[in-house]
């Protein structure tokens, strides 16, 4: 087995999709009209963002970076920060020395959920 993709249920699918495709580098590879997108990284990593009326928006604001994240791999930690965040993101976390092993930062999408940047020595995948 291996995991085929996350789901996240917003009020936006169209415009989240949108954002994340533009500013974090993934694509769009099926889609539901405009309440289900799937959308892929270069890796074939997959979100399935969707708005389901029946159901309740999850409050993503009112979550820690540590209770969820979506974490991206990046050469440029704080370059992509300063990109995202003139993109519409807010820091929460700014990044880490960019000399360090381990570098990250941490940010809310203009919904709310949090995006964590991240730079390792040695990838894990």
């Amino acid at each position: 087995m291996r995991l085929e993709h996350i789901a996240l249920q917003v009020a936006e699918p169209a415009r989240m999709a949108a954002w994340y495709c533009e500013h974090l580098g993934m694509k769009v590879v099926d889609q539901v009209g405009d309440a289900c997108f799937f959308i892929v990284d270069e890796g074939g990593a997959m979100l399935e963002i969707y708005h389901s009326p029946a159901e309740g928006v999850p409050d993503y604001a009112a979550k820690t970076p540590l209770e969820l994240h979506v974490a991206f791999w990046t050469d440029d930690v704080p370059g992509d920060c300063a990109r995202l965040a003139s993109a519409g993101a807010t820091i929460v976390r700014p990044p880490d020395d960019p000399s360090a092993d381990f570098q990250q930062a941490m940010l809310r999408d203009p919904w709310g959920l949090v995006v964590q940047l991240i730079k390792r020595a040695k990838r894990l995948n």
